[in-house]
């Protein structure tokens, strides 16, 4: 059963995507945060509007603190925007769903079930048929190259291994849409590697809609079939850039000239949100000096 509300508009159409339908719209968002120490609210985003269609493969790159993770939230019903609407397949989103599978910079994987019965857990939850769930965990953990590793606890892994397990996880529930906080970006650089073409494949095999955060603009063009870059707080859309480069893809693209010219307009664009954020963070901390 998927948790969203009527919603009286109707789907919008991404542009520059064949004309498609709107898998996730971002209308107006507007969000704020009230810190527990008082003061004047926190504008995480101011106005936001983006449209991410079905079978993309979207990337949110941006400084810290611009919203990436808020944005994130917003689509996985973690969070109520202060303005504006989120729409999945043209409704409201009321609050999480197993239409909408999630993973964490940390796997947060249950420490006493073991491998199988952690990726287990959703279906069972949900009352999947046994046979069916089981048959469903082989499947996937033998597609992230974990069968062999069922029975092992989350501790007996590697941190590589515990993400593949995450990954699997929100995988099972074959949901139409994937949500990704900086899955990667606790990883050392082989390992990540590894973990970027295990996730292309899955996503050229199946196509689901993705919705992947990340600060690494070289994992966002490699990965995306677009990257949005977001500008510092609050959080606005600065650039969308569709990522027109050869699939399937693998790390040869990386010489690509067009890869290499598009990753150096990107980064300049991060660098320089990325300066306004810290100059920002020192102007406010001054003016809370002088009160």
């Amino acid at each position: 059963m998927t948790d969203t509300v009527a919603a009286t508009t109707s789907a919008a159409i991404v542009p520059g995507v064949r004309g498609q339908p709107a898998k996730i719209s971002f209308r107006g968002i507007t969000k704020e945060f009230v810190s527990q120490a008082g003061g004047r609210p926190i504008k995480a985003l101011d106005g936001l509007s983006l449209d991410i269609a079905e079978k993309d493969f979207v990337c949110l790159i941006g400084p810290s603190g611009c919203g990436k993770s808020t944005l994130l939230n917003l689509v996985g019903g973690f969070e109520r925007a202060t303005s504006g609407e989120v729409l999945l397949d043209g409704a409201g989103i009321a609050g999480p769903g197993p239409d909408r599978g999630v993973v964490f910079q940390e796997g947060a994987l249950f420490p006493w079930l073991n491998v199988l019965n952690n990726v287990c857990y959703g279906p069972k939850r949900l009352g999947v048929p046994r046979e069916r769930y089981l048959a469903d965990a082989h499947a996937i953990l033998d597609e992230v190259g974990l069968l062999s590793f069922a029975q092992h606890l989350p501790a007996e892994l590697s941190g590589g291994m515990r993400q593949r397990v995450a990954i699997a996880r929100a995988l099972i529930n074959r949901p139409p849409v994937l949500l990704m906080d900086e899955p990667f970006g606790a990883l050392d650089p082989q390992t990540r590697v590894l973990m970027q073409e295990m996730l292309l494949r899955i996503w050229e095999h199946d196509n689901r809609t993705v919705l992947f955060i990340t600060h690494d603009v070289e994992e966002a063009l490699f990965l995306g079939t677009r990257v949005v870059v977001m500008s510092s707080r609050p959080g606005r859309v600065l650039k969308d850039v569709r990522a027109d480069l050869p699939r399937p893809r693998d790390f040869s693209v990386l010489r690509n000239p067009e890869f290499v010219e598009m990753k150096a307009e990107l980064f300049a664009l991060v660098r320089e949100q990325t300066i306004a954020a810290a100059a920002d963070s020192s102007s406010r901390a001054s003016g809370a000096r002088a009160r």
